[in-house]
């Protein structure tokens, strides 16, 4: 049954400035930020992105979070509440909870555009610049037919036009044999060794490779553009994210006594990968790295490109 909002009890009462009663389970009102909840969960949509209650995925989640409460009543009702493994798993998800809400407060309320713009700057000051060179190929299969082609290009000819009557091919030949912009370090190893010293404007070739015989034309050089900053942005929560979960869980092993009981391991626990980092720790979420978007309980980020590395 869906439910007007406001009611006169402190159980009516909206868990969170402008929410909203969206239906009942027998005593018990769901909110429209119960359903954003379990919607973020699900991974159905963003932490910071509008879940409209008039929407058809609103109202698919709203009847499986009413079928979740209806199923843990009538658990409740059997008392599999009151079972060993039933309280282990309700204290395991409260501790998750809690960190997660430790993280939201100690490691998230630190994040702001102040520190995403110095670790940004940081980020461009340590990059290398690559350069990009825009390629046109003529690739033949012979080394006489690529002969031939010098020849004709000698004589004036354009490459593309050459490319669209000659090149066998088939992927970038009725494109005048455009490449588009590549660096180096991803091309094949006989074109890099070609085009590495080659300026704009050069022909380069014949040289074999293996698909054939090729000549190359320099079309444009230029530096590869770095990230902008909201680009890098996601990467740069991210990484600000996991290192700050990381400087939290290392302060508290340091001031408590782990003891790892397993044979032929470790004794202590140590400052390694924040394994219970929270899963949810940041609405904004991304590796500086590369880019995180909220705190991730799997592998760490990697720094952004040319980002200092932790």
């Amino acid at each position: 049954m869906i439910a007007a909002c406001g009611g006169g009890n402190d159980a009516d009462r909206a868990p969170e400035p402008g929410d909203r009663a969206v239906a009942k389970v027998q005593d018990q009102t769901i909110w429209a930020s119960d359903v954003k909840r379990e919607a973020v969960a699900q991974g159905l949509v963003g932490e910071g992105e509008p879940l409209d209650v008039t929407s058809d995925l609103f109202r698919r989640v709203l009847d499986e979070v009413i079928d979740q409460k209806l199923l843990a009543k009538e658990a409740e009702r059997r008392g599999l509440d009151n079972s060993i493994l039933a309280q282990r798993r309700l204290k395991a998800t409260q501790e998750r909870i809690m960190g997660d809400m430790l993280v939201e407060n100690e490691v998230n309320g630190r994040i702001n555009d102040q520190a995403v713009q110095t670790l940004y700057q940081e980020q461009l000051r340590l990059a290398k610049t690559s350069e990009e060179i825009r390629v046109r190929l003529i690739l033949s299969r012979t080394r006489p037919e690529a002969d031939a082609v010098i020849g004709i290009l000698a004589q004036g000819a354009a490459f593309s036009a050459v490319a669209q009557e000659r090149s066998i091919d088939e992927a970038t030949r009725f494109s005048g044999g455009d490449l588009g912009y590549s660096t180096v370090d991803v091309m094949p190893q006989a074109y890099a060794n070609a085009l590495r010293d080659a300026p704009a404007g050069s022909t380069v070739g014949p040289f074999q490779t293996d698909g054939g015989w090729a000549v190359l034309r320099v079309e444009d050089r230029r530096k590869e553009s770095p990230p902008t900053l909201e680009q890098a942005r996601p990467q740069i929560v991210r990484y600000l994210t996991y290192e700050g979960v990381r400087r939290l869980l290392e302060q508290l092993r340091g001031k408590a006594k782990v003891n790892i009981l397993l044979a032929d391991e470790p004794t202590t626990g140590g400052a390694e990968e924040p394994a219970s980092a929270p899963a949810s720790a940041s609405s904004a979420n991304p590796s500086p790295p590369t880019a995180p978007q909220t705190a991730s309980r799997t592998a760490p980020p990697t720094p952004p490109t040319g980002a200092p590395k932790p």
